[in-house]
């Protein structure tokens, strides 16, 4: 494994105004915390973390800080902000490592091969879980899980309980029973015909309220009882008459 190191320097100033000036010279603002010791404010050199952020281990990658007028120390990159129009790094944030203490960090999961639910029966391969959480000696950290998914069929999952973890040395962290990965069958959607159609849409459609009915058939009532009670009143007229 490469030996990297990051070279920096104590960090006077502050602020916004600072912060540019100190990116204008290839430096970044960063700060180094943990253990026992108080926060330093410094700048770092902004290639040199570029470079362990993009190497195999990424942020899990311990290296050495060189702090001029400080010792030498061990570190891994906590947190980091990038310019989202650049990339460039903004911020970083380091945390010190002590060699001979346990620690909890999050490990890629990577895989490869064709499963034969895929290949043989036509499902399709989904990516549930791509890190994992554990907890090891600084040494002990892996670089990545690389996993063998040729034997997947449907209905089958790779979960964080099949990693090859020494449990002598690294503590899973993550619920073994998680689901890093599966093969599940492809959903057709039913098509929907004119006449399916045409029937929801008579059935959705709403009752007339009774009451209407109601109305209606007063009124009709009305109607038909209003010719004999007319008849009857023009009958006893022509009597008077």
């Amino acid at each position: 494994m490469e030996a990297f190191v990051v070279e920096a320097a104590p960090r006077e100033e502050r602020g916004k105004n600072a912060a540019r000036r100190t990116r204008r010279t290839g430096q970044v603002p960063a700060v180094l915390y943990g253990g026992k010791q108080e926060p330093l404010a410094m700048s770092v050199n902004a290639r040199q973390v570029a470079r362990i952020l993009r190497s195999e281990t990424g942020h899990n990658t311990i290296f050495t800080v060189q702090v001029a007028g400080h010792k030498d120390e061990k570190a891994m990159v906590k947190d980091w902000q990038v310019d989202p129009v650049s990339g460039s790094l903004l911020h970083v944030d380091l945390l010190r490592i002590a060699m001979d203490v346990r620690m909890r960090v999050r490990v890629p999961v990577h895989v490869f091969g064709e499963p034969e639910g895929v290949k043989l029966q036509g499902g399709i391969f989904e990516m549930v879980t791509r890190e994992v959480e554990l907890e090891c000696l600084p040494a002990d950290i892996p670089e990545e899980f690389k996993m063998d998914v040729s034997g997947l069929t449907i209905g089958k999952q790779l979960r964080a309980a099949d990693l090859p973890i020494d449990p002598a040395k690294i503590k899973l962290i993550t619920d073994p029973q998680r689901v890093l990965a599966h093969v599940v069958i492809l959903k057709k959607e039913e098509e929907v015909t004119p006449e399916a159609a045409a029937a929801a849409t008579t059935e959705a459609a709403p009752a007339e309220p009774e009451v209407i009915k109601k109305g209606k058939k007063e009124a009709e009532e009305g109607e038909e009882g209003a010719e004999p009670a007319k008849a009857e009143k023009q009958e006893k007229k022509g009597k008077e008459k």
